[in-house]
């Protein structure tokens, strides 16, 4: 496959595996699983996931500083936004909260553009428009009903927004210097192993917890599809340009999970998520061409 469409193909695995993983991750909580002791498992599902990365490179991970401080701070700014997510969660309404973080890669599009120099031609540049469009029309929500305390959630969700924004530019600049993609993937699963002991300190254990299937178990298999998304992306920032695969993800997925919802909940999307829904699949055609 050439190199140029390799970038595609990494980018569809991973709107894929997310796209499901979002229309089944609210699931663990529902049937209550905390939050705090999802990411717990998100972070053991990361695994799996390095140990293949680690076969694909027959075992041997590179230790060049420069590359492995990068993948930490990928780690870090991923996970380190997480759990920074479920507090502002905690304090403000989902209905705002999720809009500001969704519109992160417009950091990572910034960035990209200003310090790496990355250029589309035009009709790619519509393309990118279109994903933030649908991004836009995904987050909209009618909900109004969540409590508010204070604005502190608001400050948290800012560095959320920023966090995962650079995180996506710094996974680009870190496959600029690694010999693989590979080695990213495991010091980044290494990083969100490192948050556990906060995920659990965050985690009010004198609430019931539920341990059968439908938490751990459930929890396990759905996360898995995050991870793997995750690698996914790992591949498809090395092979293609952030300020195309950023965007794009961020908008296709989301696609996914809205006809899975279609299928299994018999619910049917609003105007604005048709809308975001054309304009995604628009996008998809346009970026292909890249």
């Amino acid at each position: 496959m050439e190199r140029k469409k390799k970038w595609l193909l990494y980018a569809l695995i991973t709107t894929v595996t997310w796209g499901i993983w979002g229309a089944f991750s609210e699931i663990p909580e529902k049937h209550g699983f905390p939050s705090t002791l999802v990411y717990v498992v998100w972070a053991i599902t990361m695994i799996p996931c390095a140990l293949v990365a680690l076969h694909n490179i027959h075992w041997k991970l590179d230790t060049h500083w420069k590359p492995v401080v990068l993948s930490l701070i990928v780690g870090i700014l991923g996970s380190g936004g997480q759990l920074l997510l479920f507090q502002a969660l905690r304090q403000g309404p989902a209905y705002i909260i999720f809009p500001i973080i969704s519109l992160a890669p417009i950091v990572t599009v910034i960035m990209s553009a200003a310090i790496l120099k990355e250029k589309v031609a035009f009709i790619s540049r519509i393309g990118i428009i279109l994903a933030f469009v649908s991004i836009v029309c995904f987050s909209i929500s009618g909900n109004s009903g969540d409590r508010v305390q204070g604005y502190g959630w608001l400050i948290l969700a800012l560095i959320v927004f920023a966090c995962w924004g650079v995180q996506a530019f710094v996974l680009k600049v870190a496959n600029n210097y690694a010999p693989d993609a590979e080695s990213i993937f495991v010091y980044e699963a290494i990083a969100s192993l490192l948050f556990i002991p906060i995920a659990l300190l965050m985690t009010d254990f004198s609430q019931p917890i539920n341990c059968s299937f439908s938490g751990p178990y459930a929890s396990f298999l759905i996360q898995i599809l995050n991870s793997a998304g995750a690698l996914a992306l790992v591949y498809a920032m090395r092979y293609g340009k952030a300020i195309v695969v950023s965007p794009l993800t961020d908008a296709l997925s989301p696609v996914i999970t809205v006809i899975l919802s279609l299928i299994i909940y018999a619910t049917v999307p609003p105007i604005w998520q048709i809308i975001g829904i054309v304009s995604a699949i628009t996008c998809i055609f346009i970026l292909s061409k890249e």
